[in-house]
Protein backbone atom coordinates (compact mmCIF):
# COMPACT_ATOMS: atom_id res chain seq x y z
CA UNK A 1 0.00 0.00 0.00
CA UNK A 2 1.07 3.47 -0.84
CA UNK A 3 0.23 6.42 0.73
CA UNK A 4 1.09 9.93 -0.27
CA UNK A 5 1.36 12.73 2.39
CA UNK A 6 1.09 16.15 1.21
CA UNK A 7 0.52 18.87 3.64
CA UNK A 8 1.11 22.52 3.20
CA UNK A 9 2.50 24.23 6.54
CA UNK A 10 0.42 24.56 10.12
CA UNK A 11 1.74 28.28 9.76
CA UNK A 12 3.10 29.68 13.04
CA UNK A 13 3.40 25.93 14.45
CA UNK A 14 4.72 23.29 11.77
CA UNK A 15 6.55 23.48 8.51
CA UNK A 16 5.20 21.48 5.92
CA UNK A 17 7.99 18.80 6.49
CA UNK A 18 6.80 19.19 9.90
CA UNK A 19 3.60 18.20 9.62
CA UNK A 20 4.37 15.50 7.12
CA UNK A 21 6.35 14.01 9.40
CA UNK A 22 3.83 13.93 11.96
CA UNK A 23 0.85 12.27 9.67
CA UNK A 24 3.72 9.70 8.98
CA UNK A 25 4.14 9.06 12.83
CA UNK A 26 0.65 8.55 12.84
CA UNK A 27 0.01 6.03 9.77
CA UNK A 28 3.01 3.79 11.34
CA UNK A 29 1.26 3.47 14.22
CA UNK A 30 -1.97 2.67 12.40
CA UNK A 31 -0.59 0.87 10.11
CA UNK A 32 1.06 -1.84 13.14
CA UNK A 33 -2.30 -4.20 12.31
CA UNK A 34 -1.87 -4.13 8.57
CA UNK A 35 0.04 -7.43 7.26
CA UNK A 36 1.02 -5.66 3.72
CA UNK A 37 3.80 -3.25 3.84
CA UNK A 38 2.66 0.47 4.32
CA UNK A 39 4.85 2.66 1.89
CA UNK A 40 4.30 6.13 3.19
CA UNK A 41 5.78 9.01 0.47
CA UNK A 42 5.72 12.18 2.32
CA UNK A 43 5.73 15.28 -0.51
CA UNK A 44 5.64 18.32 1.91
CA UNK A 45 3.59 21.93 0.05
CA UNK A 46 3.32 24.96 -0.28
CA UNK A 47 1.70 27.24 -2.07
CA UNK A 48 3.97 30.07 -2.84
CA UNK A 49 3.89 31.57 0.45
CA UNK A 50 5.73 30.59 3.58
CA UNK A 51 7.23 27.11 3.57
CA UNK A 52 7.69 27.30 -0.56
CA UNK A 53 11.65 26.80 -0.56
CA UNK A 54 11.81 24.71 1.45
CA UNK A 55 9.37 22.10 0.05
CA UNK A 56 10.86 22.88 -3.83
CA UNK A 57 14.53 22.00 -2.73
CA UNK A 58 13.28 19.24 -0.40
CA UNK A 59 11.83 17.60 -3.19
CA UNK A 60 14.46 18.49 -6.06
CA UNK A 61 18.11 18.06 -4.01
CA UNK A 62 18.89 21.61 -4.07
CA UNK A 63 20.84 23.68 -1.42
CA UNK A 64 19.55 26.79 0.93
CA UNK A 65 21.40 29.55 0.57
CA UNK A 66 21.55 31.50 4.25
CA UNK A 67 22.59 35.33 3.49
CA UNK A 68 21.72 38.85 5.29
CA UNK A 69 19.11 41.55 3.95
CA UNK A 70 17.17 44.29 5.78
CA UNK A 71 13.84 43.38 7.14
CA UNK A 72 10.86 45.59 7.00
CA UNK A 73 12.63 47.98 8.79
CA UNK A 74 15.67 48.78 7.69
CA UNK A 75 17.52 45.84 10.32
CA UNK A 76 19.53 43.52 9.05
CA UNK A 77 18.39 40.34 9.46
CA UNK A 78 19.25 36.85 8.45
CA UNK A 79 17.39 35.05 5.37
CA UNK A 80 17.75 32.58 2.63
CA UNK A 81 16.06 31.30 -0.88
CA UNK A 82 17.26 28.30 -2.68
CA UNK A 83 19.20 26.77 -5.24
CA UNK A 84 18.21 24.15 -7.39
CA UNK A 85 20.00 21.79 -9.29
CA UNK A 86 19.69 23.63 -12.87
CA UNK A 87 20.13 26.61 -11.03
CA UNK A 88 17.19 28.07 -10.62
CA UNK A 89 16.68 30.67 -7.95
CA UNK A 90 13.38 29.85 -5.19
CA UNK A 91 12.66 33.10 -2.93
CA UNK A 92 10.31 33.37 -0.75
CA UNK A 93 9.69 37.46 -0.18
CA UNK A 94 8.50 36.69 3.69
CA UNK A 95 12.06 35.80 4.39
CA UNK A 96 12.97 38.79 4.04
CA UNK A 97 9.62 41.54 3.69
CA UNK A 98 7.66 39.50 5.74
CA UNK A 99 4.80 40.05 8.67
CA UNK A 100 6.74 37.03 10.38
CA UNK A 101 9.49 38.88 10.60
CA UNK A 102 8.01 41.74 12.92
CA UNK A 103 5.99 42.19 15.90
CA UNK A 104 2.20 43.33 16.20
CA UNK A 105 3.19 46.82 16.94
CA UNK A 106 5.67 47.25 14.44
CA UNK A 107 3.83 46.50 12.07
CA UNK A 108 2.89 49.48 10.26
CA UNK A 109 2.85 49.51 6.45
CA UNK A 110 3.43 53.17 5.67
CA UNK A 111 7.20 52.88 6.83
CA UNK A 112 7.72 48.77 5.89
CA UNK A 113 9.86 48.41 2.71
CA UNK A 114 10.54 45.70 0.20
CA UNK A 115 14.08 46.13 -0.12
CA UNK A 116 15.33 43.10 1.41
CA UNK A 117 13.15 40.95 -1.32
CA UNK A 118 15.35 42.54 -4.07
CA UNK A 119 18.34 41.72 -2.17
CA UNK A 120 17.77 38.28 -2.26
CA UNK A 121 16.74 38.64 -5.87
CA UNK A 122 20.45 40.50 -6.49
CA UNK A 123 22.00 37.60 -4.58
CA UNK A 124 20.35 35.04 -6.52
CA UNK A 125 21.78 37.05 -9.77
CA UNK A 126 24.87 36.91 -7.81
CA UNK A 127 24.66 32.49 -7.98
CA UNK A 128 24.26 32.66 -11.85
CA UNK A 129 20.73 31.85 -11.69
CA UNK A 130 19.00 32.84 -14.52
CA UNK A 131 15.64 31.60 -13.59
CA UNK A 132 13.65 32.65 -10.40
CA UNK A 133 11.18 31.62 -8.51
CA UNK A 134 9.61 33.85 -6.29
CA UNK A 135 6.73 33.47 -3.69
CA UNK A 136 5.10 36.41 -2.85
CA UNK A 137 2.71 35.26 0.19
CA UNK A 138 3.35 36.89 3.98
CA UNK A 139 4.45 40.01 3.47
CA UNK A 140 4.26 43.28 5.72
CA UNK A 141 4.75 45.66 2.98
CA UNK A 142 2.50 48.12 0.78
CA UNK A 143 5.60 49.91 -1.03
CA UNK A 144 4.22 48.92 -4.60
CA UNK A 145 7.37 47.23 -4.37
CA UNK A 146 9.63 50.72 -4.82
CA UNK A 147 11.89 48.74 -1.98
CA UNK A 148 12.90 45.61 -3.82
CA UNK A 149 13.45 47.93 -7.29
CA UNK A 150 15.87 50.20 -5.41
CA UNK A 151 17.54 47.26 -3.91
CA UNK A 152 18.16 46.20 -7.86
CA UNK A 153 19.37 49.74 -8.44
CA UNK A 154 15.99 51.81 -9.72
CA UNK A 155 16.01 55.12 -8.20
CA UNK A 156 12.47 56.86 -7.29
CA UNK A 157 13.54 60.72 -7.42
CA UNK A 158 11.14 63.40 -6.03
CA UNK A 159 10.92 67.19 -7.69
CA UNK A 160 14.31 67.66 -5.91
CA UNK A 161 16.18 64.58 -7.77
CA UNK A 162 16.41 63.10 -4.58
CA UNK A 163 15.46 59.12 -3.88
CA UNK A 164 12.65 59.07 -1.70
CA UNK A 165 12.57 56.74 1.36
CA UNK A 166 11.41 53.27 2.43
CA UNK A 167 7.92 52.50 2.89
CA UNK A 168 4.11 53.41 1.53
CA UNK A 169 4.15 56.33 2.79
CA UNK A 170 6.73 57.96 0.56
CA UNK A 171 4.82 57.11 -3.01
CA UNK A 172 3.70 60.16 -3.51
CA UNK A 173 6.80 62.20 -3.57
CA UNK A 174 7.85 60.55 -6.52
CA UNK A 175 8.21 62.23 -10.04
CA UNK A 176 10.87 60.52 -12.26
CA UNK A 177 11.60 56.84 -12.16
CA UNK A 178 15.33 56.48 -13.17
CA UNK A 179 16.01 52.68 -14.61
CA UNK A 180 19.21 53.76 -16.38
CA UNK A 181 20.88 51.81 -13.33
CA UNK A 182 19.02 48.23 -13.41
CA UNK A 183 21.31 45.00 -12.32
CA UNK A 184 21.64 44.39 -16.18
CA UNK A 185 21.76 40.66 -15.29
CA UNK A 186 17.84 40.94 -15.01
CA UNK A 187 16.95 41.04 -18.84
CA UNK A 188 18.55 37.57 -19.35
CA UNK A 189 16.82 36.13 -16.47
CA UNK A 190 13.39 34.48 -16.46
CA UNK A 191 11.20 35.66 -13.28
CA UNK A 192 7.88 33.87 -12.34
CA UNK A 193 5.91 35.03 -9.39
CA UNK A 194 4.02 32.13 -7.42
CA UNK A 195 0.66 33.70 -6.07
CA UNK A 196 -3.28 32.70 -6.48
CA UNK A 197 -3.74 36.98 -5.16
CA UNK A 198 -5.72 38.32 -8.40
CA UNK A 199 -6.81 41.30 -7.22
CA UNK A 200 -5.88 44.57 -8.47
CA UNK A 201 -3.45 47.17 -7.61
CA UNK A 202 -5.92 49.74 -6.19
CA UNK A 203 -9.60 50.80 -5.08
CA UNK A 204 -12.39 48.48 -2.96
CA UNK A 205 -10.31 45.32 -3.97
CA UNK A 206 -6.93 46.89 -4.21
CA UNK A 207 -3.64 45.82 -1.96
CA UNK A 208 -4.79 48.37 0.44
CA UNK A 209 -8.03 48.13 1.04
CA UNK A 210 -8.00 44.24 1.43
CA UNK A 211 -4.58 43.84 2.53
CA UNK A 212 -3.47 46.62 4.44
CA UNK A 213 -5.26 46.02 7.74
CA UNK A 214 -3.93 42.77 8.19
CA UNK A 215 -0.20 44.18 8.10
CA UNK A 216 -1.60 47.35 10.28
CA UNK A 217 -2.58 49.89 8.51
CA UNK A 218 -5.53 52.21 9.77
CA UNK A 219 -8.61 53.60 8.04
CA UNK A 220 -6.83 56.20 7.43
CA UNK A 221 -3.63 54.66 6.74
CA UNK A 222 -5.30 52.37 4.07
CA UNK A 223 -6.87 55.91 1.83
CA UNK A 224 -3.04 57.53 2.14
CA UNK A 225 -2.06 54.03 0.79
CA UNK A 226 -4.18 53.31 -1.90
CA UNK A 227 -3.81 57.01 -3.14
CA UNK A 228 -0.16 56.38 -3.18
CA UNK A 229 -0.31 53.81 -5.61
CA UNK A 230 -2.37 54.67 -7.62
CA UNK A 231 0.54 57.89 -8.14
CA UNK A 232 3.01 55.33 -8.64
CA UNK A 233 0.74 53.12 -10.89
CA UNK A 234 0.10 56.62 -13.17
CA UNK A 235 3.95 57.53 -12.69
CA UNK A 236 4.93 54.02 -14.11
CA UNK A 237 2.53 54.31 -17.10
CA UNK A 238 3.82 57.90 -17.92
CA UNK A 239 7.12 57.35 -17.96
CA UNK A 240 7.53 53.40 -18.74
CA UNK A 241 4.52 53.01 -21.10
CA UNK A 242 2.82 50.53 -19.02
CA UNK A 243 -0.37 50.34 -17.52
CA UNK A 244 -0.14 48.20 -13.67
CA UNK A 245 -3.27 49.77 -12.57
CA UNK A 246 -5.99 46.88 -13.23
CA UNK A 247 -3.40 44.15 -13.78
CA UNK A 248 -4.68 40.79 -12.10
CA UNK A 249 -2.45 40.00 -9.49
CA UNK A 250 -0.72 43.40 -9.36
CA UNK A 251 -1.92 44.35 -5.57
CA UNK A 252 -0.51 40.88 -5.03
CA UNK A 253 1.57 41.47 -1.78
CA UNK A 254 1.14 45.42 -1.62
CA UNK A 255 2.14 46.02 -4.67
CA UNK A 256 5.15 44.13 -4.96
CA UNK A 257 3.25 42.42 -8.04
CA UNK A 258 3.01 45.20 -10.60
CA UNK A 259 6.42 45.99 -9.58
CA UNK A 260 7.47 42.66 -10.35
CA UNK A 261 5.91 43.26 -13.83
CA UNK A 262 6.83 46.71 -14.16
CA UNK A 263 10.32 46.59 -13.81
CA UNK A 264 11.61 43.09 -13.91
CA UNK A 265 9.45 41.74 -17.04
CA UNK A 266 7.91 38.86 -14.43
CA UNK A 267 5.06 36.50 -14.95
CA UNK A 268 2.22 35.23 -12.81
CA UNK A 269 1.55 31.71 -12.18
CA UNK A 270 -0.59 29.95 -9.50
CA UNK A 271 2.06 28.92 -6.57
CA UNK A 272 0.58 25.35 -6.34
CA UNK A 273 0.65 24.72 -9.64
CA UNK A 274 4.39 25.55 -9.60
CA UNK A 275 5.26 23.78 -6.60
CA UNK A 276 3.10 20.22 -7.53
CA UNK A 277 5.01 20.72 -11.05
CA UNK A 278 8.56 21.21 -9.77
CA UNK A 279 7.97 18.14 -6.80
CA UNK A 280 6.53 16.02 -9.46
CA UNK A 281 3.34 15.44 -7.28
CA UNK A 282 1.32 13.96 -9.94
CA UNK A 283 3.36 11.46 -10.93
CA UNK A 284 3.63 10.42 -7.31
CA UNK A 285 -0.46 10.50 -6.88
CA UNK A 286 -0.61 8.06 -10.21
CA UNK A 287 -0.19 4.97 -8.03
CA UNK A 288 -0.82 5.83 -4.99
CA UNK A 289 -3.60 4.54 -2.76
CA UNK A 290 -4.50 6.70 -0.66
CA UNK A 291 -3.27 10.46 -0.40
CA UNK A 292 -3.33 12.83 2.97
CA UNK A 293 -3.04 16.35 2.67
CA UNK A 294 -3.68 19.53 5.36
CA UNK A 295 -2.77 22.69 6.53
CA UNK A 296 -3.05 25.40 9.70
CA UNK A 297 -6.83 26.15 8.81
CA UNK A 298 -9.32 25.24 6.14
CA UNK A 299 -12.13 27.38 5.67
CA UNK A 300 -13.90 29.15 1.94
CA UNK A 301 -10.26 30.64 0.93
CA UNK A 302 -9.00 27.27 0.56
CA UNK A 303 -10.86 27.10 -2.66
CA UNK A 304 -8.75 30.21 -4.06
CA UNK A 305 -5.88 27.86 -5.15
CA UNK A 306 -4.88 26.40 -1.64
CA UNK A 307 -2.55 23.20 -1.72
CA UNK A 308 -5.73 20.98 -0.90
CA UNK A 309 -7.78 21.74 -3.55
CA UNK A 310 -5.20 21.87 -5.69
CA UNK A 311 -4.01 17.80 -4.76
CA UNK A 312 -7.97 17.38 -5.15
CA UNK A 313 -7.51 18.47 -8.52
CA UNK A 314 -4.79 16.17 -9.57
CA UNK A 315 -6.73 13.22 -7.53
CA UNK A 316 -9.57 13.66 -9.01
CA UNK A 317 -7.97 13.12 -12.43
CA UNK A 318 -6.81 9.63 -11.14
CA UNK A 319 -10.13 8.73 -9.19
CA UNK A 320 -7.18 8.21 -6.14
CA UNK A 321 -9.14 8.96 -2.37
CA UNK A 322 -7.86 12.11 -0.54
CA UNK A 323 -8.32 13.42 2.61
CA UNK A 324 -7.59 16.81 4.40
CA UNK A 325 -6.58 17.19 8.24
CA UNK A 326 -6.46 20.73 9.47
CA UNK A 327 -5.75 22.73 12.55
CA UNK A 328 -9.06 24.00 12.46
CA UNK A 329 -12.20 24.20 9.84
CA UNK A 330 -13.74 27.19 9.21
CA UNK A 331 -16.66 28.48 7.41
CA UNK A 332 -17.32 27.37 3.70
CA UNK A 333 -14.78 24.59 3.94
CA UNK A 334 -17.68 21.72 3.20
CA UNK A 335 -17.12 23.13 -0.19
CA UNK A 336 -14.56 21.11 -0.64
CA UNK A 337 -16.40 18.08 -0.97
CA UNK A 338 -17.79 19.32 -4.50
CA UNK A 339 -14.32 18.93 -5.16
CA UNK A 340 -12.98 15.52 -4.52
CA UNK A 341 -11.93 15.50 -1.12
CA UNK A 342 -13.64 12.50 0.42
CA UNK A 343 -13.11 13.77 4.04
CA UNK A 344 -11.72 16.63 6.44
CA UNK A 345 -10.93 16.56 10.00
CA UNK A 346 -9.56 18.99 12.57
CA UNK A 347 -6.77 18.15 14.58
CA UNK A 348 -8.77 19.79 17.76
CA UNK A 349 -10.12 16.93 19.80
CA UNK A 350 -11.06 18.42 22.89
CA UNK A 351 -12.58 22.19 23.88
CA UNK A 352 -8.93 23.95 23.78
CA UNK A 353 -7.41 27.68 23.48
CA UNK A 354 -5.84 28.84 20.32
CA UNK A 355 -2.20 28.60 22.27
CA UNK A 356 -3.10 25.05 23.38
CA UNK A 357 -3.87 23.84 19.77
CA UNK A 358 -0.82 25.38 18.42
CA UNK A 359 1.53 24.17 21.55
CA UNK A 360 0.10 20.42 21.06
CA UNK A 361 0.11 20.63 17.08
CA UNK A 362 2.10 17.96 16.50
CA UNK A 363 1.26 15.64 18.75
CA UNK A 364 -2.70 16.31 17.87
CA UNK A 365 -1.99 15.94 13.72
CA UNK A 366 -0.04 12.21 14.65
CA UNK A 367 -3.20 11.17 16.92
CA UNK A 368 -5.57 12.30 14.07
CA UNK A 369 -3.61 10.97 11.18
CA UNK A 370 -3.37 7.54 13.43
CA UNK A 371 -7.27 7.36 13.50
CA UNK A 372 -7.73 8.93 10.20
CA UNK A 373 -5.79 6.03 9.01
CA UNK A 374 -7.55 3.27 11.35
CA UNK A 375 -10.56 4.09 9.91
CA UNK A 376 -9.06 3.91 6.22
CA UNK A 377 -7.76 0.24 6.80
CA UNK A 378 -11.21 -0.86 7.87
CA UNK A 379 -11.97 -1.44 4.40
CA UNK A 380 -8.84 -3.41 3.90
CA UNK A 381 -9.25 -6.79 3.96
CA UNK A 382 -5.31 -7.32 5.73
CA UNK A 383 -6.23 -5.77 8.05
CA UNK A 384 -6.45 -7.12 11.46
CA UNK A 385 -9.09 -5.64 14.29
CA UNK A 386 -7.35 -5.10 17.74
CA UNK A 387 -6.76 -2.39 20.04
CA UNK A 388 -3.75 -0.36 19.32
CA UNK A 389 -3.12 3.13 21.43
Amino acid sequence: MKIIVAPDSFKGSLSSIQAANAIEKGIKKAAQNYKEPVEVIKVPMADGGEGTVEAIVSANGGRIITTQVLDPLGREVDSFFGVLPDNTAVIEMAAASGINLLSEDERNPIKTTTYGTGQLIKKALDYGCKRIIIGIGGSATNDGGVGMAQALGIRFLDKEGNQIGFGGGELYKIEKIDTSLLDPRIFDTSITIASDVKNPLCGPNGASAVYGPQKGATPEMVEILDRNLEHLAAVIKKQLNKDVLNVPGSGAAGGLGAALIAFLEAEFCMGIKIVMELVQLEEKIKNADLIITGEGSTDYQTMFGKVPLGIAKITAKYNKPVVCISGSLGKGYEELYQEGIEALFSIVNRPMSLEEAMSEVEQLLERIARDVFRIYLLGCSSYIHSVVT
